[in-house]
């Protein structure tokens, strides 16, 4: 009688789409899925732009929340570099685009493309511009993390068929990516 109940209640559970699976395994799932980093980005040398973006582990891959001012009117490559400096005055020190598995440039929207590949942010005619998607391809651990990593607003749009850059031009501002506390 005892072991009929217990399969009785390991039935139900599974129907409930409840697991027997232990507590700390749960939770660790939940962390990573709640997961945060943030960056500022500021103005490099003679330039205006800047803003601030959010990453958030979600459950379908990390959800990209920003917004920006200082911009030209129009389209800027919007990438995530492969060094966390932004001390050169012209923002060179962040290095290229960060592609830990040597993929080609391309559309943020590709199957095949740069970890930082990020695509185009769209400036109004007051400079300002916001970004919110959820990407795939981006990690906040492991081999593909951005933390540690800048990102980097470009003078142009980026046109995502130039190797490697997508020929988006000068970086107008830098600022690296940090876990939030």
């Amino acid at each position: 009688m005892k072991h009929v109940l217990v399969g009785v209640l390991v039935l139900g559970a599974g129907s409930l789409g409840l697991s027997a699976q232990a507590p700390t395994a749960g939770k660790a799932a939940t962390a990573a899925a709640g997961a945060k980093a943030t960056v500022k980005v500021a103005p490099t040398a003679n330039q205006t732009a800047r803003g601030e973006v959010t990453f958030t582990a979600e459950a379908d891959g990390v959800h990209v929340v920003g917004s920006f001012s200082g911009l030209v009117y129009g389209e800027h490559g919007f990438h995530v570099h492969e060094k966390g400096d932004c001390s050169a005055p012209d923002g060179t020190s962040a290095g290229g685009h960060f592609n830990p598995a040597t993929q080609p440039h391309a559309a943020r929207e590709a199957t095949a493309r740069h970890v930082g590949d990020l695509g185009n942010l769209k400036a109004d005619p007051y400079g300002l511009a916001r970004v919110d998607f959820v990407d795939k391809t981006l990690s906040l651990s492991g081999p593909n993390s951005i933390i540690g990593k800048a990102v980097i607003i470009h003078e142009k749009a980026d046109d995502f068929t130039t190797q490697p850059t997508g020929n988006a031009g000068a970086r107008q501002a830098c600022g690296v990516i940090e876990a939030a506390k």
